[in-house]
């Protein structure tokens, strides 16, 4: 290998390891989400009544280790990401792509989280609470190693420019 392959590998190992590791946290957190014992009933400040009629909203639903309300949509959800994350952190330009579309979901996610109207995603799941920050930190964790990093570190920008001489 050349020194410069081995120096862009040490520069895009970043996004790599950002991608993995958000794999890993968000597979973990969908899986305990299906563990009724991880899982406490709310209290009566609840944005589902605990007497509510089964739907696909109630199924599931509890707070995750106490602190983030989840439900079976949530979980699948987790899940589905992490093994994204998982996947994705093989390449650096799947890792860094990984990291630009979670960076762009979660923000989405942390923000209609914070509306009245949209905290349970239109009742499918419950993006309410302490789901707020801790997907706004996740977000700007993965927009750094998304965008800013790649161009700070690597030189690489997100649109490559036009060519604008042609060989003859």
């Amino acid at each position: 290998m050349r020194s410069e392959d081995i120096a862009n590998m040490k520069n895009n190992q970043g996004e790599r390891n950002c991608a993995l590791a958000l794999g890993i946290i968000f597979l973990v957190i969908g899986i305990a989400g299906f563990l009724p014992s991880l899982l406490s009933i709310p209290g009566g400040h609840t944005a589902v009544p605990i007497q509510a009629e089964p739907s696909l909203y109630t199924k599931g639903y509890g707070y995750l280790f106490g602190l983030f309300p989840t439900n079976l949509i949530h979980n699948f959800v987790h899940c589905a990401v992490g093994i994204a994350g998982i996947a994705f952190s093989r390449d650096a330009r799947g890792a860094r792509n990984y990291c630009r579309v979670f960076a762009y979901l979660y923000a989405g996610l942390a923000i209609l989280g914070l509306f009245p109207f949209t905290k349970t995603l239109f009742g499918l799941m419950p993006i309410f609470g302490n789901n707020v920050w801790f997907n706004g930190l996740t977000a700007a964790l993965a927009g750094y190693f998304g965008f800013v990093k790649p161009i700070q570190e690597t030189g690489e920008v997100a649109v490559s420019p036009p060519d604008i001489i042609k060989e003859r």
